[in-house]
C-alpha cells in the first residue's frame, strides 16, 4: 500500500503538491503561482506524500446478507 503513496510517477495535481495550501471551497493557494484550483497542476510541481486522501472505504450492504452469510 505504501508504495502507491510514494512512487515517483504519480500524476501531477496541485490537491498534492508541496507548494499550495488549502483555503477551502476546492481553491488552494500556492508559493509559486497564487490562487489556484487543486484540480490543476503546473511545471512547479513537487509531490508531497502527506497531502495525499486515500479513497473511502465502500460501505457494506448489509440488506444483501443473510443469516447464512455468516455460519460457519
Amino acid at each position: 500500500m505504501s508504495d502507491k503513496l510514494f512512487r515517483k510517477d504519480i500524476e501531477p495535481c496541485c490537491s498534492y503538491c508541496s507548494h499550495g495550501s488549502d483555503i477551502g471551497g476546492g481553491d488552494l493557494v500556492c508559493v509559486k503561482k497564487g490562487i489556484v484550483r487543486s484540480d490543476e497542476s503546473c511545471s512547479k510541481f513537487s509531490y508531497d506524500p502527506f497531502r495525499r486522501r486515500p479513497p473511502e472505504p465502500k460501505k457494506l450492504e448489509l440488506k444483501s446478507l443473510s443469516e447464512e452469510d455468516f455460519v460457519l
